[in-house]
């Protein structure tokens, strides 16, 4: 089958191959004078827009739009890619590669004569394989955690592997009295209001006691924080809601109003 072919192909067990023909025609002389220009630096903020994008999707727990952003992901995979290919450094089936001899070799248990009793027997494999793999034996337990994570999924990740090895609270309660300690901390900096960067490391103890205690309570962090969010955008469209039927604007309306407004909209929900 000719490239011309591949991209108008309808078999669905050839899609992938597709998608890999319509990215190398978009980036090859008189494709797209857009896709052409990119590099693999210019488009990193597309490929975690991309993720976060499908991250929504599946929180929304709306399957369809997920199925599209995978789509949206594997597009960026494909873009570097054919960037790599057009260098001679790697292609697609490089990386599949990779990704399946990585499996193998790390899940030992499986495929190899390995034996783990749970999961978390099998993340605890994991790591060491890795460890090993990467030459890394003798360098600190937390060594590159979560690199190039933002902060808050990274807190979560360093204290989770913390606790893998027995640095951990005994119960919840624990770590709810020590976000109240790191709370206490952080409202004495005020006592000293031009110490920002003391305000500041306390702020992050207070941030960081509040991801463990997520953990302890099996609570993903990121979620929760998302969800309180749309809670916050859902009031607040209530306060603009509540304050244009009293011919008042977000602008034009005194702090007193629009906390009356917010406490009418929580009153409101379920």
């Amino acid at each position: 089958m000719t490239d011309e072919q591949m991209i108008h192909c309808k078999d669905p067990a050839r899609q992938l191959e597709r998608a890999i023909c319509i990215m190398r025609r978009l980036r090859a002389p008189g494709g797209c004078p857009w896709d052409a220009q990119q590099t693999h630096a210019s488009i990193v903020s597309n490929l975690i827009e991309e993720v976060y994008e499908c991250i929504d999707a599946i929180r929304e727990e709306d399957w369809s739009h997920m199925r599209e952003e995978l789509g949206d992901v594997l597009l960026q995979v494909l873009f570097h890619a054919d960037m790599a290919k057009e260098h001679a450094d790697f292609d697609i089936n490089d990386i599949a590669c990779v990704l399946a001899d990585k499996l193998v070799r790390r899940h030992p248990h499986v495929f190899s004569n390995a034996e783990v009793v749970d999961s978390d027997g099998v993340l605890n494999q994991w790591d060491a394989i890795k460890r090993v793999e990467q030459s890394i034996e003798d360098e600190p337990y937390l060594h590159n955690c979560g690199k190039g994570l933002p902060a808050l999924m990274r807190a979560m990740k360093i204290s989770k592997k913390a606790a893998k090895v027995g640095f951990e609270w005994d119960n919840a309660q624990q770590v709810a009295d020590k976000v109240r300690e790191e709370l206490a901390e952080v409202e004495q900096c005020f006592t000293q209001p031009e110490d920002t960067a003391h305000l500041e490391e306390e702020l992050g103890d207070l941030l960081f006691s509040c991801v463990n205690l997520c953990r302890q309570t099996d609570i993903d962090p990121e979620i929760a924080l998302a969800g309180a969010n749309r809670k916050f955008e859902r009031r607040f469209a209530g306060i603009e809601q509540i304050l244009k039927q009293q011919n008042q604007s977000l602008q034009s309306a005194s702090l007193d109003e629009m906390e009356a407004a917010w406490q009418q909209v929580k009153s409101q929900e379920p």
